[in-house]
This record gives structure tokens, sequence and C-alpha cells, in this order.
């Protein structure tokens, strides 16, 4: 199989990953089939043979020399160093052997370099931002001066642009350190333990002798073969064998993808494969772009967007009046689950305390318990963090397709840090997922060929959209005194005289401001995002949105309080036309929103009261009458007030379930036979009988008058079965507005 993707003009090759599982597996030499749970098990045997060798390995470099030796990059023939961390690792001469009297293949001991060779690597970024804040340890750390910040980004590798939230939360590490032990930490290891060495199978590491995956003519599936071993403990090679696993691939992998040796993990039980896989996608552009989406962050409107176009003369011009993506009960309930994590911990350590090293005390199960609960509410949390993220990026992205746009831009909220705004406020704004959102949506919006750019955040929303002048927020339209941050208007009246929600200014600033600085977009060596560093003085004075041409003649700013709407109106218009002429005053609903002509319910509907008839109890501002008294009754459908005068009754209302009707081609209307067995019986709900003479029933009833049961002769109800006969005509039974 070949492991290059073909390219077209103008498309690029991108890798990408996808979720699989391994359901079942054949033992090939022993023609078994192997359960999830058997399989399971097998890989978990050799999940425990590689993360006890990466540990071993983690244990005696895990040390600041080891750490520049590695990052140094050179061997000590000066040679280069290669990428893959287990052939650095070997290169060194850092190497592990399995436990006595266990016999595994080299590919085994590839997997244990490359998954400590990693950990190494990324623990050296640490360690140099750890030596950074130690070397420059500021007077007060909870507040440095524009001089020690300065210091401490020239001493950290790549301080510069380094978010400042980073360097906060490394120094609050350190000044817990200190407090507690009354004196700087040496290094990062001194401070933190040895990391945990994630349990999981990099399959990456080997080749053909250890794992193997191809793609069977049947689409949508893949075949993993790999070895495992046949007991925990495999004393020769005869304790391994070849198991082939299928694996159902996710819809978002392209037929025509290149796939790559997953990454093996035991979860809940279940081996889960994270699957890589190369295709090729539409390239972007760092710069070019005439039609870009901005994006502003928020907390209950967790999105704003909307797009700006760049004309050929250079202004700037809003389409639309935007979007927002609205996540109020969803940011809600993770305020929940945090506060119910909080409470669930506080009390895990309270029975920690009390424990202490007692091993029969009787908590200890009440703890297991506590800590069970504590790992479901963070799965919870998870999920519904990933969730979230997805769905906010989809809706992005389809926003940028939608618009034409070829760039979506963001602000830059790395080191924004809640504060001011309450407890509560501040906790909700600090643990939002923006990161993960960012990330899905840089893999979403590369599929369609559209460029995700990070913009600095400064000034996006104080400034005007369409004059750069700073703005009033206010706390809403209608109270242009009251001091809040929803509403923002510009004071220059004689100019732009632009107010609007604060979100919807922010992000026709973040657009315009990316349009305009396109020209200094780079792209991160290290993570591949393009970004925008810094602003330009002269591109941002031309960062403007130009003011379209009014639609309407009239001014429709907000000047006043919104006028009050009942917020349940009249019913609207029934589907069912009404007929050309009433049969009769009563049983019948209002046509739309026509009055009925009374005003108030007779008194008779407050004496008469029988024992079926239903009241609907209401609260709140709505109640309507009739309903609330047992007159009537009210699904969201107002009933005609009642009469109390006996209505006659004609032919065409009056057939029986068991009648035949026949329609007269000449006048429209049928005549009905009543039958044998109608003549002595009336209906169930009534207890009438049938009048020959009439060919109908008799006087209608009470209740059937309160209740319309004299306007739908033809549907019955017994017990909880509705019963509709078939008739001949079809004009009579779609003239019921009752109809089912």
């Amino acid at each position: 199989m070949s492991r290059k993707v073909p390219l077209a003009d103008g498309e690029t090759s991108r890798t990408a990953c996808a979720p699989g599982l391994l359901r079942t597996g054949v033992d090939e030499k022993t023609g078994e089939v192997l359960t999830g749970a058997l399989l399971a098990q097998r890989v978990g045997w050799c999940v425990d043979l590689v993360s006890g060798m990466a540990d071993v390995l983690l244990a005696e470099h895990q040390n600041t020399a080891d750490l520049d030796v590695l990052a140094c990059g050179r061997d000590a023939g000066g040679r280069k160093l290669p990428s893959n961390a287990w052939m650095a690792l070997r290169r060194l001469g850092w190497v592990v052997a399995p436990p006595e009297g266990v016999k595994v293949n080299d590919r085994i001991v590839r997997m244990a370099q490359e998954t400590a060779g990693r950990t190494l690597r990324s623990a050296k970024w640490r360690a140099d931002l750890t030596v950074g804040v130690l070397t420059t340890w500021p007077a007060d750390p909870a507040r440095r001066t524009p001089r020690e910040w300065d210091a401490v980004r020239e001493a950290v590798p790549g301080g510069r642009f380094l978010p400042s939230s980073v360097i906060k939360s490394r120094t609050r590490q350190v000044a817990t350190f200190v407090r507690k032990h009354r004196r700087l930490p040496a290094d990062v290891f001194e401070m933190e333990p040895l990391p945990r060495i994630a349990r999981m199978l990099l399959l990456s590491a080997c080749d053909g002798q250890q794992a193997s995956i191809e793609r069977p003519a049947e689409p949508g599936r893949a075949l993993l073969r790999l070895q495992l071993p046949t007991r925990p403990d495999p004393a020769s090679y005869k304790d391994w064998t070849w198991v082939a696993c299928p694996i159902t691939l996710a819809p978002t992998v392209p037929a025509g993808a290149v796939l790559h040796l997953p990454t093996l993990r035991i979860h809940q039980g279940k081996v889960r494969a994270d699957l890589a896989y190369t295709h090729a996608v539409p390239q972007t552009r760092r710069s070019g772009h005439t039609v870009a989406l901005g994006v502003d962050w928020g907390l209950n409107t967790l999105l704003s967007a909307g797009a700006a176009r760049l004309d050929d003369d250079g202004r700037i011009t809003g389409l639309g009046s935007g979007a927002q993506f609205r996540a109020a009960g969803v940011v809600a309930k993770q305020h929940r689950l945090r506060r119910l994590s909080e409470y669930l911990h506080v009390k895990a350590d309270r029975y920690r305390r009390l424990i202490a090293e007692n091993e029969q005390d009787p908590l200890i199960a009440k703890h297991r318990v506590l800590t069970d609960e504590i790992r479901h509410v963070w799965d919870r949390r998870s999920n519904l963090n990933d969730a979230l993220a997805r769905a906010a990026a989809r809706w992005t992205v389809d926003q940028a397709i939608a618009a034409g746009a070829s760039v979506i831009y963001l602000e830059d909220l790395r080191s924004m840090e809640a504060k001011g705004m309450g407890r509560t406020m501040n906790t909700r704004l600090s643990q939002q997922v923006r990161g993960q959102i960012v990330d899905r949506m840089r893999h979403l919006a590369a599929e369609v060929g559209i460029a995700v750019v990070i913009v600095p955040a400064h000034n996006t929303s104080k400034h005007c959209p369409q004059c750069l002048t700073p703005l009033r927020h206010r706390k809403a339209p209608d109270r242009p005194t009251a001091t809040g941050w929803t509403w923002a208007i510009c004071p220059d009246r004689s100019g732009s005289g632009w107010q609007g929600d604060r979100d919807q200014g922010a992000w026709r600033r973040i657009a315009a401001r990316g349009l305009t600085h396109q020209a200094t977009t780079v792209t991160d060596r290290a993570s591949g995002a393009m970004v925008i560093r810094s602003v330009v003085q002269e591109a941002e004075s031309k960062a403007v949105i130009t003011a379209t041409a009014k639609t309407s003649r009239n001014d429709r700013s907000k000047t006043g309080p919104t006028r009050h709407r009942s917020t349940r109106p009249a019913p609207r218009r029934r589907r069912a036309p009404s007929p050309a002429s009433p049969t009769g005053p009563a049983g019948k609903r209002p046509e739309g929103h026509a009055p009925t002509g009374r005003n108030r319910l007779p008194r008779a509907a407050h004496r008469y009261q029988d024992v079926t008839t239903t009241s609907t109890p209401t609260t709140g501002r709505h109640r309507p009458r009739g309903a609330a008294l047992g007159a009537g009754f009210h699904l969201h459908a107002h009933a005609s007030p009642p009469r109390w005068e006996t209505i006659p009754e004609t032919p065409s209302d009056s057939r029986s379930p068991s009648c035949s009707e026949t329609l007269d081609p000449s006048t429209g209307h049928g005549s009905c036979v009543p039958s044998q067995a109608c003549r002595t019986d009336g209906p169930p709900w009534t207890g009438r009988a049938h009048t020959a003479a009439t060919g109908g029933w008799g006087p209608p009833s009470r209740d059937e008058v309160l209740y319309g049961f004299g306007r739908r002769p033809d549907v019955r109800r017994l017990g909880s079965t509705l019963r509709v006969p078939a008739l001949t005509s079809s004009k009579s039974s779609m003239s019921s507005p009752y109809r089912s």
C-alpha cells in the first residue's frame, strides 16, 4: 500500500485522526474468535509490558542534564538526532530491557522508548519555563512590575509571544512551594513528581513484524493485524500470536485516505483505536482574503459571528447583521456540575483525613463510593464540553461557508483572566472550552480550505467599529444612564452614531482588523497555527466598517422600553376553513382572532357544575376565562361561550357510525340511511335513542353543548380508543375543526 496521497493543483496533504473500536478479533494460530473482553485482556497484558519499561526509562533520565542532552538535537558524535523519539533514545544509548524471564520482540521495546521519549521532550519545555521564572523571581509574586514582566519574557524561550496566563500559573506553583518549604525550588522536578505514563500502545513506532493495517474491498472497513501475548508474562516467542481485528471506519474518513497504524488504549473495558489517516484537502492561504468571518467570544452568548468584505478601494463593509451561538443552558449545567464536583472533593478529603492510616475504618467504603462518583461527574463534564465544542465549531464553519468566507478571524484570549465580576462569573469565564472549540474549528475548516487565524484581542470591544471612538457601555438600550457591559453606544453622534450589542460590535472589529493585517499573518512552527502577532498602527487606522445606506426612511433605534406583548396570544387560524354559514351558535371555536361577541361568561357557567366538568387551575398573569372556572377546556385553544338553549340538529350533523352516506351530485349533500342496529341504541356517551322520523338523535344534552360532542357524531371515543368511521364523502369530515 502506498503511503503517499495523490495531490492536484491547489491541494495539500493533511493528517487527521478518527476514533475506532475493536469489538472482536480472530487468533490466526488457533482460529479462536476473541470476544471484546478477551481481546481487551490480551491488549492489556501488552500495555502492562510497555508501560513498565517506559517507567524505568523515565525514572532514570528525568533530570535536567539528560533533558538538555536530548533537547540539543546532537549525539556524542555531533550527528543530528532523528525525529522519532525511540530512534533518538537509541542513538544516545538510553536502552531498556524487559523484566527477567519475560520474552518480547524488539518492537515492544520500541513502543516503550517512543512513549518515554515523547514524555521527556514535553518535560523540557516545562523545565525551561520554570528556570526562567526562578531566575527572575519578582519581589511581589502576585503583581509583577512592567520591568519584571520584560525580564521574565526574555528569560523564557519564546516568552515574547507567550500568554501571560502561562507565566502566572507557573509563578503560583512556585509560590505554593515557597509557602510550604520556605525556599525556592531547584528545578521543576523538585515541585512535580514523575509523570504518569499513559497506558497505550503506540503502534506507529512498529513495522510490519509487529502490526499492519490494510483496507479491504469492502468500503468503510479496515483490518488491523498485530501480535499479542497469550499470557501476562510470555516466556518465549511461542506465547505471542497474530490477531486479526476488523475496524469500522468513521464516516469522516474519506474513501481515498491513506490509513496509518493506530494507537490502542483501553477505556472502560473496551479497546479504543485512535486511527490516523492522510488525505487531500484544499490549500489555505495566509493572505489575499476578501471575505472574512469575525468571531467574538462571550459567556451566555458563547459566539457572535458575522462576515465582512474588503472592497477593491480598501473599504470594509459588513455583510448582514451577524448571528449568535447561545449556549446558556449548557453553560449553566457546566456550572452545576462544577459545584457538585467541588462539594464531592471536599467531602472526600474530609473522609481521607478521618481515615488517616486506619485500614479498618468503616469510612473506607464511603470514600470509595465518593471516588467513583467524582469520576462519574468528571466524565459528565468532559462529555458535555466535547459536545459543546463540536457544536460550536460546526456552527462557526457553517457560517463561514454560507457567507463565502475564505478565512475565520478569532480573537486571542489565551491570556484572559476573569476578575472583578464576582466569584461565580469569574469561574464560569475561566472554565470555558475555548481551546477545544478552536482546535475543532481548525480541523473542520481545513476540510473545506478555510483558514483560521488568531488576531490580538486588544480593544476589540472598546472602540466603535465604524469610527474607532471609545464606546460607552450601558446595561440596556432603554437604560442609557445605567452602567453595564451589554449595550455599546458611540458618543460621536455627529459621526457614525453607532450603537448595538457589545459582541456585535466586537466581531466587526475583529473581522476588520484581520482583513487589514492579513499581510502580517505568520505560521507558528511548533503548532502550525496561523496568527497575527501584533497590531500595526497604520493598518489599524484603516480597520473600520463603512456604514451602508439605510433601507428604511425612519430611524428605528431604541428610544424607550419595548411595548409589552402577551406571552400567549390568541389561537391561530384553524387549518380547515370555516363553513360558509354557521350551523349552530354553540360548540364552534372562533375562526382565527375573531371576537366571540361576549365579554364575560354567563352566570350559568358558575352555577351548574357537573362531576365530569374539568377545570384547569392556572398560575401567573395568563388566566383564561371559562377554563379556570370549569366551563370549558383549555389546551391552548379557547372554547366559545356556552349557550343553554336547545339547538336543532340537521340531518348532516346527526350521522351514526354505523350509517352509510351517499353523496348527491346535484346538491352536494349526503343522505344518511340508518341501519337496524342504530335504530334502537343511542351513542354510548349520551344514552339517547335514534329518531327514525328525522333520521337523527334526540335533543343534545348539556355536556354535549359545553364540550362540542354534538358537533362531531362521526367520531366516537370508547374508553381510551378513538374510532373514526369510514365515510364515502370527505366534505363533511373535513369541515369539523376537531378532526384528529
